[in-house]
């Protein structure tokens, strides 16, 4: 835009020089080549009248007249004889001024013609003079406009780039961005409205995370102790089918538990933005799997790490970000593996960011399922189990969103499903 409003402002001063100096310009180079003309026929004219003039001091006077030009002009001047006279008086415009005027005595009887020949080498210099003072006086003037249309136009746009910024930062999450109410009345409403409603939808949405966040942590004491209720009626119960009921409603308390820390890990996860840090992405990797390795033996399911070029490679995130990350998917994955599997994380650095990629050897993902898993309490056919609670990967997403990375679903080689992450790298330590 602000382009757009240099080009239009710099394009009219261009079409207003246009239409009054070059109008101006053509005028002066036809005035100039009409005063030379006058001039040259004057003189010419006279010497004709004294050609005219047949005895011995007019002869005298024109012979003093042709060699005083010459001497005291850049021209020349000569008599033609009767033979090479024209009819009337000519001009002729060239390398020099040309013009011929015919003696005529008192009975209109041509007796000779007068030629004077005027070099038009000073009347270019002159015209180019002018065109080119005009030209440089343009180029400066159009000059001047540019860097004042840039100043106007920064000046006019500067509330919508506040306005850009304000929605820049409210679309990438920040949900406390406003703009400053500057500008013309126009852009001051525009603004006021703007910050009215991101103010009202602040405080909405922290009302709902605060709301969650509050009943999450509220139910997990009555779910805690209405699962040890449950566990002293089964252990005192002797009927089967009521040990069976028990041991159901046990684990749907069970479900609910994992539900509620659910809420409450995505609400604390959604309320703020934590600072991004660099951190050894490989190191961080071993040591979750290092962690997960006792439960995949239980399973006999293998984890694999394949990063050779990691080493030392950094990456921007907050601190806790990746290791929760890193918990959520490793479980889904193990959740899903068959027994003797292997679950692959492989570090692949880019010079623009690192890929993480989870691979399992599961029953992987239909498209459809791979385009709504991230959604909040969404739960595959089959795919985690009964015990899930649909908000895994709602978490994986919000936390890599905070710290500027992607997480995508696509197929893994072989059958299974790939995770792959998207993370910032750290900017490199300068020496010294």
């Amino acid at each position: 835009m602000i382009r757009q409003l240099i080009v239009s402002y710099v394009l009219l001063v261009a079409g207003a020089l246009a239409a009054f100096t070059v109008p101006v310009a053509f005028t002066l180079t036809a005035q100039l080549r009409g005063d030379t003309e006058d001039s040259v026929r004057r003189e010419a004219t006279t010497m004709a009248l004294l050609l005219a003039n047949d005895d011995a001091p007019s002869r005298a006077a024109l012979a003093a007249m042709t060699r005083a030009y010459r001497d005291e002009t850049p021209g020349t001047a000569q008599v033609l004889p009767v033979a090479s006279t024209p009819a009337k008086a000519t001009a002729h415009w060239g390398s020099s001024l040309v013009v011929t005027v015919p003696a005529k005595t008192a009975d209109n009887r041509i007796v000779g013609a007068v030629q004077v020949s005027y070099p038009t080498s000073d009347l270019k210099a002159r015209l180019w003079r002018i065109w080119g003072f005009r030209a440089v006086l343009a180029v400066a003037v159009l000059a001047l406009a540019a860097a004042l249309g840039t100043l106007t136009a920064r000046r006019l746009t500067r509330p919508l780039r506040y306005l850009n910024a304000m929605a820049t930062r409210f679309s990438d999450g920040d949900l406390t961005a406003r703009s400053p109410v500057t500008g013309p009345a126009e852009t001051q409403t525009l603004a006021r409205t703007l910050n009215s409603g991101a103010e009202r939808l602040d405080t909405l949405i922290s009302a709902q995370r605060i709301f969650v966040a509050d009943a999450s942590h509220q139910l997990r004491t009555p779910l805690t102790a209405l699962r040890l209720s449950l566990d002293n009626i089964a252990d005192g119960v002797e009927e089967e089918f009521v040990r069976e009921d028990v041991e159901q409603a046990t684990a749907e308390v069970v479900r609910m538990s994992r539900l509620v820390n659910g809420l409450l890990v995505l609400a604390r996860a959604e309320a703020k933005v934590g600072t991004a840090e660099p951190l050894p992405l490989r190191a961080l990797v071993e040591e979750r799997l290092e962690v997960w390795r006792a439960a995949g033996e239980e399973r006999n399911v293998a984890f694999t790490l394949d990063a050779p070029d990691a080493d030392g490679r950094q990456v921007m995130a907050s601190p806790g970000h990746l290791e929760q990350v890193l918990d959520n998917i490793l479980s889904n994955a193990l959740e899903v593996s068959p027994d003797g599997g292997t679950i692959t994380v492989r570090l692949d650095p880019h010079p623009d960011s690192t890929v993480l990629d989870v691979l399992d050897q599961g029953p992987g993902m239909s498209d459809p399922d791979k385009a709504r898993a991230f959604d909040r309490f969404w739960r595959g056919q089959g795919l985690t189990g009964r015990s899930g609670s649909g908000l895994g990967l709602a978490i994986v997403k919000q936390l890599i969103t905070d710290d500027a990375g992607g997480v995508t679903l696509r197929d893994a080689p072989g059958g299974g499903l790939c995770v792959r992450i998207s993370l910032r790298p750290a900017a490199p330590r300068s020496g010294g």
